[in-house]
């Protein structure tokens, strides 16, 4: 049985766990959100690296067969940490945003992110590394992963506005740079008249995850098992079950039908 564990601080690692339903529907998930203490961005490096260690000590002790840090900001300042923890035994994933794979198309784009990862020295080598032949513009989106949790919608487009406000008009192609903002892709892309690409990594993570394991990305298809559960899932520590939140998101209904019937009454 494939047990793997992700943490967030909300809402953002629903992309990743909606992914590595579609490539391993056998897999069973166990989800680590931290609602005591969003946004991540917020807190010092120091106190960051505590609250992913938490996280990841309460995933560790399902014994998973990895563990996946499905949130920028926490990748940034923490996933060495949390890898000088727990590997080899277990395989532990960052979430890196997609600025090869858009920098591979030739085109200026813009990273949307929080404020803390952008500005960050690792985006910014991630700029000079894979981008450093195209303009990269990056935007800082303040409140956009908090009205994500929340599913409010007028908070969701007024971020959404303030973001696009900062791009050049003539820019069409975006990397997210926050787990949480691909929840909302089909808004972004509704916002601006006009074509928009987005890069997005929930994906490319999932990929990733799966080949630290051994497992073969088949997705969902005739024949393939279509079994996994979210078995566990924790806020701040405590056991919960999912957040009718969810519900306001297409993957995160999709995630909800996948909750365990031997999950806890408690919501959070």
């Amino acid at each position: 049985m494939t047990r793997i564990g992700l943490l967030d601080s909300g809402l953002g690692l629903l992309g990743a766990a909606d992914a590595l339903f579609h490539l391993a529907p056998h897999a069973d998930l166990i989800l680590a959100m931290d609602p005591d203490f969003t946004p991540y961005g917020s807190l010092s490096p120091e106190a960051l690296e505590a609250r992913a260690l938490n996280s990841a000590a309460v995933l560790a002790a399902w014994e998973p067969d990895a563990i996946v840090i499905a949130c920028n900001t926490a990748s940034v300042q923490a996933l060495e940490t949390v890898r000088a923890r727990y590997e080899p035994d277990i395989p532990v994933i960052g979430t890196v945003p997609a600025v090869k794979m858009a920098a591979g198309t030739g085109q200026d784009f813009a990273i949307w992110a929080t404020p803390a990862t952008t500005g960050s020295a690792y985006q910014q080598n991630l700029i000079d590394t894979f981008a450093a032949e195209v303009a990269v513009s990056p935007v800082a989106c303040p409140g956009l992963a908090e009205a994500i949790n929340e599913a409010d919608i007028a908070m969701i487009d007024s971020a959404i506005d303030a973001a696009l406000d900062q791009m050049d008009p003539g820019m069409e192609t975006i990397v997210l740079g926050c787990t949480h903002y691909g929840l909302v892709a089909e808004r972004i892309m509704a916002a601006r008249a006009g074509a928009i690409t987005l890069f997005d990594s929930p994906i490319p993570v999932a990929k990733q995850t799966l080949r630290r394991i051994g497992i073969d990305a088949h997705g969902v298809g005739p024949g393939q098992p279509d079994t996994g559960e979210v078995i566990a899932t924790y806020a701040s520590g405590r056991l919960v079950r999912l957040p009718r939140s969810l519900n306001a998101y297409p993957a995160g209904k999709r995630l909800l039908a996948r909750e365990s019937s031997a999950a806890p009454l408690t919501e959070i």
